[in-house]
């Protein structure tokens, strides 16, 4: 029989739309100090947030430039919470192995040292604002970015400018910030059509050198 793993008590301070993303992270970093914290506990903490913070939690480390292996692995897990969060689920599910995945205490306050040391911009410039695109409808549109960019991640070295929409997308849905959510899907908006713009070229010049040999080439043509 599975059991699943036993959440947390309760922080003595509640969770709510202006603390700050740095504090959030410290408090998970510090409550999981000694054993660190399962998925499961991570996201019982962070109640209408979860989906934003779970997906910020997994895209932070795709922002490493040329990484390959983790983000084609997070990439999977994303969807699946992206895609709840389109259908409009309130709590995200994931499998249960999953869920009894660890994070240890060490890169819990990696992640807390990072936010504090490289984020702060991010708590001086957002704010709960244009709260229509960070909710309801604009929850759902933010969502449906979040699996483009996605998409767009598990291309080998490729991960760095859609982790960069992801991380935008998460933190304005954890802060209620619009304009957060609208610069991510500017980002991915913007990524994709490079993609396929390149993609596009890469196929008509492919045609044109193949016609190009066939023409010049005996016996080819």
């Amino acid at each position: 029989m599975t059991t699943e793993p036993a959440p947390l008590p309760p922080s003595s301070e509640q969770d709510d739309v202006r603390q700050n993303l740095a504090r959030l992270l410290r408090r998970l970093a510090d409550d999981g100090a000694e054993n660190g914290l399962t998925l499961h506990q991570i996201r019982d903490r962070l109640d209408e947030r979860a989906y934003g913070l779970l997906i910020l939690i997994l895209a932070i480390p795709c922002l490493v430039p040329g990484l390959y292996g983790v983000p084609q692995v997070v990439g999977i897990v994303i969807v699946i919470l992206a895609a709840q969060l389109l259908v409009g689920r309130e709590e995200p599910w994931l499998p249960q192995w999953v869920l009894r995945l660890r994070a240890r205490a060490s890169w819990l306050k990696a992640m807390a040292d990072f936010a504090e040391q490289r984020l702060g911009w991010i708590d001086r410039f957002s704010r709960p604002r244009l709260s229509a695109f960070a909710s309801g409808a604009g929850e759902k549109l933010a969502a449906l970015f979040m699996i483009l960019a996605t998409l767009t991640i598990v291309l080998p070295m490729t991960n760095t400018i859609p982790s960069v929409a992801l991380s935008l997308l998460a933190v304005g849905l954890i802060q209620r910030d619009g304009l957060f959510v609208i610069g991510g899907a500017i980002v991915a908006t913007a990524w994709i059509g490079l993609l396929t713009t390149l993609a596009v070229a890469f196929l008509l010049g492919a045609d044109w050198a193949m016609r190009l040999v066939t023409d010049h080439v005996p016996g080819l043509g």
